[in-house]
């Protein structure tokens, strides 16, 4: 087991309560201090690159018809959904290719990206350039056989006249007291079509003023700051420390528990369950430092959950099949996934069919726990979309069916090739 705190005999001999709340406890410090704090201080770090770069990314893919698929699929590289998202509106404005879409959205890991840099970086960089390579090719291949001329003739989409009928009706998300005219758009204009759709007639996570708007924009000072802590307690971690015997008693323990339950508290506050990124928040966090400190936060908060739900999945799983007995769990749990191994690159293929975040997170971390075979997880990683198709499936549903579709096939066929790849060399 790669937890350092449950294992068989912490679970033996104890009442069947007992012990179930030993592993929603230990599941909850493990996920937070193991995963949780790198997920956080790797967020950011890219939350302040996209801050300083998204904007100016976008406009070289306008700009660069040639290579639009590989931009494209550069841009989809980086973690997070942030720059993949602002790609997608440009298509329907017909400023960038199908293919181009089709690159940006299978070199796309979302979220998930963040768990898997902060446990296994060189399993992200392979990934990275399967996915980069499998991209282009597929990218390329889209645009010769013309499937956006074909999506855009049949597109259906409300008028800019319209558009501003609607306008006129609605109010724009206010961010920080800022005006409409000093709202900086990205890949759209203000009162166009697309931000008519994206903006106006979608529903934001949240409300002005309302006590959620409150907690998420004022208490991510404190979750930043138990942030802190823990990631330096994850360092120490990593050298074999023991955090539960230091001058404070059980300090991984408190520090550990209470960010995973600030974690969910502040992911039920900003109302990420599946996705956890709009175009909206996107655009927000590429005009403002603050609007990033605190959505990558929430973002934080948001992986950090799901990661504390497959910590949950994996520790009960291994428990019950082990029938209380940890060792015969991991041994039975072992063997079903060698088993299984072919149906595993399947299931990866098929859940990254899912949009959103949240249950791409819960596959990569079952994947850094040993359930998982690489090839399995290639498959996600190239079918996934994260949070970048749900623009696109506003827009257009006919559009985003056929990306979904695309993705999934090589997806399918590399996983299946590094899979067996895989078990010739075991």
């Amino acid at each position: 087991m790669n937890g350092y705190i449950t294992n068989e005999k912490d679970l033996r001999g104890e009442p069947m309560g007992s012990e179930v709340l030993s592993i929603i406890l230990n599941s909850a410090e493990n996920a937070f201090l193991q995963v949780g704090v790198f997920v956080g201080a790797v967020l950011l770090l890219f939350g302040y690159i996209n801050y300083k770069q998204s904007g100016n990314f976008i406009r070289k893919i306008e700009e660069s018809k040639k290579i639009q698929p590989i931009l494209g699929a550069l841009l989809g590289l980086t973690p997070g959904c942030g720059g993949a998202i602002f790609v997608m509106p440009l298509f329907v404005k017909g400023k960038v290719t199908f293919g181009t879409i089709i690159a940006t959205l299978i070199a796309t890991m979302g979220d998930s990206a963040f768990v898997i840099i902060s446990t296994l970086p060189l399993e992200y960089i392979l990934v990275s350039v399967i996915s980069f390579i499998a991209a282009i090719i597929t990218g390329y291949v889209v645009d010769y056989y013309h499937v956006g001329d074909k999506l855009l003739k049949n597109m259906n989409i409300i008028t800019r006249e319209e558009a501003h009928i609607i306008n006129e009706k609605s109010d724009h998300n206010i961010i920080n007291n800022e005006s409409v005219e000093e709202f900086v758009h990205i890949g759209h204009d203000e009162g166009d079509e697309i931000d008519v759709i994206l903006h106006h007639n979608a529903k934001g996570h949240q409300e002005h003023g309302t006590v959620a708007y409150e907690i998420t924009h004022k208490g991510f000072i404190i979750y930043w700051g138990v942030l802190v802590i823990g990631l330096i307690l994850g360092i120490m971690l990593l050298f074999q420390m023991d955090v539960n015997d230091l001058i404070i008693k059980d300090l991984g323990k408190i520090v550990g528990i209470g960010g995973t339950i600030l974690s969910i508290i502040l992911m039920i506050m900003s109302k990420k369950f599946i996705g956890d990124d709009t175009h909206e928040e996107a655009e927000l966090k590429s005009i403002s430092l603050k609007e990033t400190i605190i959505h990558s936060a929430s973002e934080t908060a948001f992986v950090s959950t799901w990661v504390y739900l497959a910590y949950l999945i994996y520790e009960f799983g291994i428990f019950f099949l082990g029938k209380g007995n940890y060792g015969a769990g991991e041994l039975i749990m072992t063997n079903l996934m060698t088993s299984a191994g072919l149906y595993a690159v399947l299931v990866g293929a098929l859940i990254g069919l899912i949009p959103g975040c949240g249950p791409q997170v819960i596959f990569v971390a079952l994947f850094t726990k040993g359930l998982v075979p690489f090839g399995a997880l290639v498959a996600n990683a190239i079918s996934q979309d994260g949070d970048a198709l749900f623009p696109l499936l506003v827009i257009d549903r006919k559009s985003s069916l056929w990306a979904t579709i695309i993705t999934t096939i090589p997806a399918l066929i590399i996983g299946l090739i590094i899979y067996f790849i895989e078990m010739r060399m075991v």
